[in-house]
């Protein structure tokens, strides 16, 4: 077996423009929710199974994958939740955290259940005191949800040609900010929190840019946003990414707030069913 290049370890095979239409042309009108509620769905089932948020990250991008490159009648073949819960399995699995299948089928039996602190679940909120038996798991539906998490598994992993290696921008940008001479643990807390909420854009960002862009557009808003001046001139060049991705990714991030509470005013009006 050939050795991984160092460029592998910071780039991601990107999506290519036909894949993106032959995914909208696929879907249907509520396509784009469920893939943003799959993602928030992952992410709250990763903290309660108390991965990092690495993990998490690989989790939504290899559900975003499997979602561009499988064939529609894979993608069909299993609900949503279960696609959502054999990504953060085998993201886990890769790690060096991996969890029970049980702790699995527990935590989104939960997470799906009228108890869940998911807005799309209950859009008017959980009542005070949830009946544990809306979450309870009995040994046969744990056997058969077991079964079908490793089926599931199986499929994810054929729909994204067994490649389950993600380079993330987490470690990238603190490195940038520290190149650029910038000492402040705001400006590094709010990068974070818009490379968290750039895996639940509707425009697949993690699948499109590769991880220096997603960085640096992040370090540049956060810095706007704050107020912290950064170096003069076009600084983002040294890290090789050109004037348009970042426009393009400073105005994807800047606009998930608005995409979010359009999709919750929605969820208000019928909650959405993830199986």
């Amino acid at each position: 077996m050939a050795p991984i290049s160092a460029i592998e370890h910071i780039a991601n095979p990107l999506v290519t423009s036909k894949q993106l239409i032959n995914l909208k042309n696929s879907e249907d009108d509520n396509g784009q929710s469920v893939r943003f509620a799959q993602a928030q769905l992952t992410s709250a089932a990763g903290i309660l199974l108390r991965l990092s948020q690495e993990v998490i990250a690989q989790a939504i991008v290899l559900l975003q994958r499997f979602s561009v490159s499988s064939r529609p009648q894979d993608r069909d073949a299993f609900k949503p939740k279960t696609l959502s819960a054999a990504s953060i399995y085998l993201a886990a699995k890769l790690s060096a955290t991996p969890v029970s299948p049980r702790s699995v089928v527990n935590v989104y039996a939960y997470l799906t259940s009228k108890a869940s602190p998911l807005q799309f679940i209950n859009p008017h909120g959980v009542r005070t005191n949830p009946d544990p038996q809306d979450y309870f798991v009995t040994e046969g539906t744990y056997e058969r949800e077991r079964q079908r998490l490793f089926v599931c598994e199986s499929v994810v992993l054929a729909g994204i040609g067994f490649d389950t290696r993600v380079a993330l921008p987490y470690s990238l940008a603190l490195t940038y900010i520290q190149a650029l001479g910038v000492s402040s643990t705001e400006l590094a807390r709010r990068v974070i929190e818009h490379l968290n909420a750039g895996l639940l854009s509707p425009q697949l960002l993690y699948l499109s840019h590769q991880p220096n862009a997603l960085a640096v557009a992040a370090i540049y808003l956060a810095a706007r946003e704050i107020g912290v001046k950064l170096v003069e001139q076009n600084w983002w060049e040294v890290f090789d990414v050109d004037r348009e991705d970042l426009g393009f990714l400073v105005l994807a991030y800047g606009s998930l707030a608005n995409f979010a509470e359009a999709e919750l005013k929605k969820w208000k009006a019928t909650a959405l069913s993830l199986g």
